[in-house]
């Protein structure tokens, strides 16, 4: 039977569900407004929607690497309250979408919104993928990954590699870790210099510049550029000292292991949140 805008637009206001699955709904219904409502509730679609907009702001940061270390996902899962995160169903359907995250291309919301909107209706609470991030080596390479405190912080990181049987190597699966585990505790604000604001930079540049009014002139330009090179020291993850042993840089770390492994290490990006945070 044809249904009428003005009838999808009724059953949205009652309902706050998506124009298409009420014009569906209504379709089923052949136009019975009650009858429509209820197929909605039993699918789950009206629950969801009356929590649609309560904030999610508790959960859970996962990750998952493939075998081959080729190919790697991160999403930030949130939840209503902390009950829920710890929650064992919660907790196996975060998993579960972070399995199917891995062989999805493209938007992970729209691709899980049926088991989204069913596990709403089901725990009874909004559920929300907020962040979602997926790596895939691009030559030779691999991701590793990082979870904190149940959750909390999440970090991935890609490595370039020039030999491909290295990145199965145990010392290399080691080293991986290390630096996500760096990440995670030194929160570096870029990968190294070029990634660091301008604007950032040029304020450090004044403050500098302040602290060394009326010291001799030969000597400024020194000084300046030892405390620059600091300042880019506590915040550029390839100029930060190695969170286990602070005298090494993550640079040197990665240029001792490649030797270690007879082959080249770079880290060519990384992605660390913590739960919660924009």
């Amino acid at each position: 039977m044809n249904i009428t805008a003005s009838q999808v637009k009724e059953l949205r206001d009652a309902t706050n569900v998506s124009m298409m699955d009420c014009k569906r709904a209504l379709q089923e219904s052949e136009g019975d407004m009650d009858k429509a409502v209820k197929l909605l509730r039993e699918r789950g679609m009206a629950v969801a929607a009356k929590k649609a907009s309560r904030v999610a702001k508790n959960g859970k940061v996962t990750a998952k690497i493939s075998d081959d270390a080729q190919t790697g996902v991160m999403l930030e899962v949130n939840c209503e309250t902390d009950f829920v995160t710890r929650n064992d169903i919660f907790k196996a359907f975060v998993v579960e979408l972070t399995d199917k995250a891995m062989d999805i291309e493209g938007d992970v919301n729209e691709a899980v919104k049926d088991e989204l909107t069913a596990k709403i209706a089901e725990i009874g609470e909004n559920l929300v993928i907020r962040k979602s991030e997926k790596y895939v080596v691009d030559g030779t390479g691999a991701v590793a990954s990082y979870i904190h405190m149940g959750g909390t912080v999440g970090v991935l990181v890609e490595f370039g590699l020039e030999k491909a049987e290295t990145a199965t190597a145990d010392a290399f699966k080691a080293l991986g870790l290390d630096i996500c585990l760096h990440v995670a505790a030194a929160n570096p604000t870029a990968l190294d210099r070029s990634g660091i604001p301008e604007n950032l930079v040029e304020d450090e540049k004044a403050l500098f510049a302040k602290q060394v009014e009326g010291k001799p002139e030969n000597i400024v330009e020194g000084i300046l550029k030892g405390k620059l090179n600091k300042f880019y020291s506590k915040i550029c993850l390839l100029e930060q000292g190695f969170v286990k042993e602070e005298k090494m840089s993550i640079t040197a770390l990665l240029e001792a292991k490649g030797k270690e492994l007879g082959d080249t290490i770079t880290i060519k990006r990384y992605t660390r949140w913590k739960l919660g945070e924009a």
